[in-house]
């Protein structure tokens, strides 16, 4: 009997584990968490391939073939793509793009996961109020005090807390905010310079038809095609359960401009410092 021994090469077990851990990561995130809408049929564990493949503006038997392991060629901008909307973080980064060899064109960055040491000091900045969003302006993360600055944000569905959403559809957000005009309008505009970057996906392509179909405010704004870059200022609040808040708004990006930052409330009077104090107070209530 004569044993036949099959050779396998270092470029076919890559392939296998590059395959292996794409799909390990689509099947752990839910639609709701890329902004999409989770069907009553669906059985798929996590996200469907179809799903990855438009959030990340790839063809569908493209990112089959990847799955299945398949020789074809992935360039660093696909990569890059894959591993947004797979939400991987940094360290999943760095192994989606050694497993494919290929030259992460943006090291160090980070996607939409957001990591435990993050989130632990979100917590230990209260009273102060403090969120992770991504330039869609995706809430990814927050704090007990912002859950309460604007809204019941815990009460909102996961695939709405985004603050374009909120600030223009969710009516306990804009009684909230003093100047609801001028900060909506300049929240647009912020939004507008953000997605030319990303004019193509999705995802973003998905919030602004939801936007535009769902507020005659929002399209007046948006037809005037203004455009600001991030900037810090003082933020007027009427919260429902303190009263009003001068507070200094902040952004401390966590990597390069396009990924998360995080969104920092600080009191600009002593008099909002304590109504912040009371707000922390009523949530431990």
């Amino acid at each position: 009997m004569t044993t036949v021994v099959t050779e396998v090469s270092e470029a076919d077990v890559r392939r296998h584990e590059l395959a292996g851990f794409l799909r390990s990561r689509r099947e752990r995130i839910t639609p709701e968490q890329v902004g999409l809408v989770r069907g009553r049929r669906r059985r798929t564990p996590g996200l469907r391939r179809e799903e990855v493949a438009q959030l990340s503006a790839v063809g569908v038997t493209w990112y089959t073939w990847l799955e299945q392991a398949r020789d074809i060629q992935v360039s660093p901008q696909v990569l890059d793509s894959l591993a947004r909307a797979l939400l991987l973080d940094r360290s999943e980064r760095t192994h989606l793009f050694s497993l494919a060899g290929s030259v992460d064109p943006a090291p160090g960055s980070d996607c939409t996961g957001i990591d435990p040491a993050y989130r632990e000091m979100l917590t230990r900045l209260e009273p102060f109020p403090a969120c992770i969003q991504n330039s869609r302006y995706d809430i990814l993360a927050y704090n007990r005090t912002y859950a309460r600055l604007l809204c019941d944000l815990d009460a909102v569905a996961p695939e709405d807390r985004n603050c374009m959403l909120l600030a223009y559809l969710n009516e306990d957000w804009r009684a909230s905010v003093a100047d609801l005009p001028g900060a909506n309008r300049v929240m647009a505009a912020k939004f507008r310079a953000s997605m030319a970057e990303h004019l193509a996906e999705p995802a973003w392509k998905s919030l602004l038809g939801r936007l535009e179909a769902a507020s005659p405010e929002f399209r007046e704004i948006w037809a005037r095609h203004e455009v600001v870059g991030p900037a810090n200022r003082t933020k007027i609040f009427r919260n429902a359960r303190v009263g009003m808040l001068s507070l200094e708004h902040t952004d401390l990006w966590l990597g390069p401009s396009a990924g998360p930052r995080l969104v920092t409330y600080v009191p600009s009077d002593e008099e909002s410092r304590q109504g912040l104090e009371r707000l922390m107070a009523s949530v431990l209530a």
